[in-house]
């Protein structure tokens, strides 16, 4: 039986572990820290990042944000900040065991949306 992307990451626990150490990963990335350290609500922060992850991976949760261009326009983010951050979310799953195939999809769903997030 297939499962989704949503439980091979975890599910909700899982997927909030993982947001967990992206952003701490973030806050010690010196490319992208001065964006994450100048979050006024990074428990608002979290909670977003965790429910784009469960909805946009086949959770039951539903993702109440803002679209990805409307919460980053007018921030400027040069393609080597998005990189690092890439890179800070795969550090993450490999740090939390996730396999190389649902690794994978992960970066394509993050990859196919860098068009609505760099320089916007």
């Amino acid at each position: 039986m297939a499962t989704t992307l949503y439980q091979r990451l975890g599910g909700a626990e899982g997927i909030a572990r993982l947001v967990d150490d992206v952003m701490a990963a973030h806050l010690d990335n010196p490319i992208v820290k001065t964006r994450f350290e100048n979050t006024q609500d990074m428990e608002h922060a979290k909670q977003m990042a965790r429910e784009f992850f469960c909805a946009g991976t086949g959770g039951p949760e539903v993702y109440t944000g803002k679209d990805m261009l409307t919460a980053h326009k007018g921030m400027n983010i040069s393609e080597q900040e998005y990189l690092e951050v890439m890179d800070d979310i795969v550090g993450a799953m490999t740090k939390n065991e996730i396999d190389e195939g649902a690794k994978n999809e992960v970066v394509a769903i993050l990859y196919s949306l860098k068009g609505n997030i760099i320089r916007v």
